[in-house]
């Protein structure tokens, strides 16, 4: 009895061992029927540091306008749990990111399952010895608490979901070269840090019903540097081969129709402007993965399908990341030479048809009484092999000759152009002297179109015109952008003012397209009248403006203009995109 008890009261003085953290998911313990709250990402973070200390690291990388924090999880069994020290191994970085649209959030439950695995090496064993994970499990985390059932009537599952947007009404999904968003920001700022060599971005696509759950596409593939598009190819086929393997039917082409709710209308495959995650990584030349499981699939399907798209680009990367890595630090290299080449800013499908076997269900398309429009319905009951057409071949559509030097912003533009660049990790200086007499080429609109509603707090803008040579003077404090740097695919995209998602395209610069100053029209009476009378050769041309254009003859405001444009009181700059193009190097 002494004994026992004895026995007793050293059991009572040794410290408790701490239970090991619980790192499943609300998702797991529900059977997949649900999906945790943000405050669960938070928890899960410090769990899994404190369950793996020498391998994954918790961290904040920003805040949202709501005061959240936006976490990640550093994931190496490397022992590199830093940018500096990732780049100092020469490991890839796979950057996971999940609920860029916080109701479609697959791949925050996905990525936790995989994480978990991962480390217990029951999936992709090994392969976290050989990079590093970034997981992000919710980028729009202020969408994600905006917590309800019917965010996405046309998704079956999660019994609650959040929201597409943030709390700002941003779709972060169109905000990556404008970069407006505060957690947009974050990311880019992230993204700077740690030069990720894939960046795999984890969706639920909408649409039709049909049998395929998943679609993965990569760029580059069709895009930006050639000899990197062999890595882009490789890392999407690796991931279809091993989704199909496990019992998915995948497809490396976004399953969208190519007329609104017509199946029979097939399909078009393309590339993503660079407003969207996967345009805009192939231009920093890096791999963008796409992943967009099937919205009618339930969510326990859902999260296998992703969490298998996961482990698959880990493998895969254990496997060929470092080849990977050297081919994209090449394609840096080779971008830092595109001055004075044909690049390519937007690509498109060629009319070329090739008929495919599509998996769908049997469906009908009758008149409906509600919106007097064709209604699709369809049979899940009957699954039906479609017989469609696929437009897939791509090729180059807007191609643009890169300047031999670079890009000047004015001074008055340099704080609103230079944020950008540095969002983006793009280089540039501030010239200190003025040019004078520089000689550069200019871009005037021969005609603008603004457009007609907002979008995404825009007025987006496009113009019709070219550059052309001009001699001009340019105030000090001017910024001067470099063609011959890593990133000059990115530079072009934000600066030929004709590309899709151009500093221009987004309204930043509408401004300059606005006139400004008139002439009262009976000032503008006497002054045509005076100019009329000065200059002989303006006379002619006026008369024959008359006679050979009708609808010119008949507007007076026109009529008037006619003089005003070539009047000393002209604003130049009216219809003068403020970005020049520079020959030399300054």
């Amino acid at each position: 009895m002494i004994r026992s008890a004895l026995l007793l009261v050293l059991l009572a003085s040794m410290p408790l061992s701490h239970a090991a953290p619980d790192l499943t998911t609300v998702s797991e313990r529900s059977g997949f029927a649900r999906t945790g709250r943000y405050d669960e990402v938070v928890t899960l973070c410090a769990a899994f540091q404190s369950a793996y200390p020498k391998a994954v690291r918790c961290i904040e990388f920003g805040r949202t306008p709501e005061g959240r924090p936006m976490q990640a999880l550093v994931v190496s069994r490397s022992g590199a749990l830093s940018a500096q020290a990732a780049r100092a191994r020469a490991l890839p970085v796979v950057l996971v990111q999940g609920g860029i649209h916080a109701g479609e959030i697959d791949g925050k439950d996905a990525g936790f399952l995989a994480l978990r695995e991962a480390l217990e090496n029951r999936a992709a064993p090994g392969a976290l010895d050989k990079q590093v994970l970034l997981f992000v499990p919710v980028f729009n985390i202020d969408g994600h608490e905006r917590y309800g059932r019917w965010n996405r009537p046309n998704q079956r599952g999660p019994v609650e979901m959040g929201w597409r947007t943030t709390a700002q009404n941003f779709n972060l999904n169109r905000d990556y070269v404008k970069a407006d968003a505060p957690e947009m920001k974050a990311m880019l700022a992230l993204v700077n840090a740690w030069d990720p060599l894939a960046v795999i971005d984890l969706h639920v696509t909408d649409g039709a019903k049909f049998e395929h759950d998943v679609s993965i596409q990569v760029e580059p593939s069709h895009s930006a540097d050639v000899e990197l598009r062999r890595a882009g190819v490789a890392l999407r086929d690796g991931v279809l081969a091993d989704l199909a393997a496990q019992g998915s039917l995948p497809l490396p082409f976004y399953m969208s129709f190519a007329e609104d709710d017509n199946p029979a209308s097939g399909f078009v495959d393309g590339v993503s402007d660079p407003r969207f995650s996967t345009g805009y990584f192939a231009l920093r030349n890096r791999l963008g993965m796409l992943v967009e499981t099937h919205s009618w699939k339930d969510y326990p399907t859902r999260v296998r399908i992703t969490r298998n798209a996961v482990v698959s680009v880990l493998k895969l990367v254990a496997a060929h990341g470092a080849a990977w890595r050297a081919a994209a630090l090449q394609a840096d290299a080779r971008s830092a030479a595109l001055a004075g080449s044909a690049v390519p800013l937007t690509y498109k499908a060629t009319d070329a048809v090739r008929m495919i076997d599509f998996r769908g269900y049997a469906y009908t398309r009758t008149p409906s009484e509600v919106s007097g429009k064709l209604m699709t319905h369809y049979d899940e009951t009957r699954p039906q092999l479609w017989h469609v057409p696929l437009r897939d071949q791509i090729v180059p559509d807007l191609v643009v000759t890169a300047p031999a030097g670079g890009y000047i912003v004015p001074a008055g533009y340099a704080a609103m152009v230079g944020a950008r660049l540095a969002l983006h990790g793009i280089g540039y200086h501030t010239l200190g002297a003025p040019l004078a007499q520089a000689r550069l080429d200019t871009f005037r609109a021969l005609k603008t179109s603004f457009g007609p509603a907002s979008y995404e707090s825009h007025q987006r803008l496009i113009l019709e015109g070219g550059w052309q040579g001009e001699t001009r003077d340019v105030g000090a404090g001017a910024l001067f952008v470099p063609i011959a740097q890593p990133k000059a695919r990115l530079v072009m995209a934000l600066f030929e003012p004709q590309a899709p998602d151009s500093l221009l395209a987004w309204g930043m610069f509408n401004n300059a397209f606005e006139r400004k100053e008139y002439m009262e029209d009976y000032v503008a009476e006497d002054v045509a009248r005076a100019m009329l009378a000065a200059d002989p050769a303006l006379a002619a041309a006026f008369k024959a403006r008359l006679e050979s254009d009708p609808a010119f003859a008949k507007d007076g405001a026109a009529r008037l203009e006619f003089f005003a444009r070539r009047h000393a009181s002209w604003d130049e700059r009216f219809n003068l995109y403020p970005v020049m193009r520079s020959a030399r190097v300054y």
